[in-house]
């Protein structure tokens, strides 16, 4: 057997669910994705990852700006879905959609929640620390990331994992568990737990403003913050390496041994001083460059114990 359903998402994370009910040979009705954006040097049209997806796949896809309206719940519900698959789509769903299927909107959510509702769950849970996370099936309300919970896959995070490795970790386990899911929901099996008022965390969208190193802070947390933001937007923070003040993104750094003024390397080789404790930088990024490994980048400047990065 299979469903009829809408899908709606956006980024890359939400891809390999939507190949995933493909293989699994349900009806995909339409797919909603947000608009494509102009950018680039000729501001060439870019369709979003699952936008490009929808289009290999032959499938119709739908880019309004908003679900809000009466033309809206109409067109959405005029796909006659049994239910809506949402993974990170990024606009809110009004009652009148997510009353319009038949069994109602689920989401893929990229936590074990409720810790981390919100909008930046993988970046958070690094940033935080976390040991574990996962990826959860809610039905859908009004509220955010609020609905009862049916199926949890959880995972460790790995004492050196950046939210980019996990990211794509766990947009590969997103996929089994909705077809499982949808498994479930076609026999009649699939069942929901309130979420618990303890432990509700949410995760605020990431601000510009924190993804400067602060170097006053532990050697611990900073390399929670920086494997946490790695590889986007990129933790950073500024030094003159002979040619005026630069920004250089740090994407991956080790626990080290040393101390000393915070934000001085210790040497030549990437170590660098924290509020206590020390790191070592492992891959780096400069402006309008790739990533590189620091021991590449420290071949083209000149690096010197007591070098301050701010």
């Amino acid at each position: 057997m299979s469903l009829r359903l809408v899908f709606m998402g956006t980024p890359d994370f939400a891809v390999p669910t939507l190949a995933a009910l493909k293989e699994a040979g349900h009806e995909i009705a339409a797919v909603y994705t947000r608009a494509p954006k102009r950018a680039g040097r000729g501001m060439a049209e870019t369709r979003t990852p699952v936008h490009t997806a929808a289009d290999l796949f032959g499938l119709p896809v739908l880019t309004p700006a908003t679900l809000k309206g009466e033309e809206a719940a109409e067109t959405f519900a005029a796909h006659r879905a049994d239910a809506a698959i949402v993974v990170a789509y990024g606009l809110l769903l009004p009652r009148a959609v997510l009353e319009a299927p038949r069994y109602g909107c689920f989401n893929l959510h990229a936590s074990l929640l409720p810790r981390w509702r919100g909008a930046a769950p993988i970046n958070r849970a690094v940033m935080a620390g976390d040991s574990e996370t996962g990826v959860a099936v809610m039905k859908m309300e009004e509220g955010l990331d609020t609905g009862p919970v049916a199926l949890v896959e959880k995972t460790a995070i790995g004492s050196n994992e950046t939210a980019g490795e996990l990211h794509d970790r766990l947009s590969r386990l997103g996929g089994p568990l909705i077809v499982k899911a949808l498994r479930a929901l076609e026999a009649d099996e699939l069942a929901f737990t309130p979420q618990p008022e303890d432990g509700v965390v949410y995760a605020a969208k990431l601000t510009n403003a924190e993804t400067r190193v602060d170097w006053s802070r532990d050697a611990a947390s900073l390399h929670n913050h920086i494997r946490g933001l790695s590889p986007f937007p990129g933790a950073w923070a500024e030094a003159d390496f002979g040619k005026g003040p630069e920004r250089l993104k740090l994407l991956r750094c080790e626990h080290a041994e040393g101390e000393g003024t915070p934000g001085t390397f210790l040497d030549d080789e990437g170590r660098i001083a924290c509020g206590s404790g020390a790191l070592r930088l492992i891959n780096v990024q400069r402006a309008g460059k790739g990533p590189m490994t620091f021991t590449d980048f420290a071949r083209g400047v000149k690096i010197g114990k007591g070098m301050r990065l701010s």
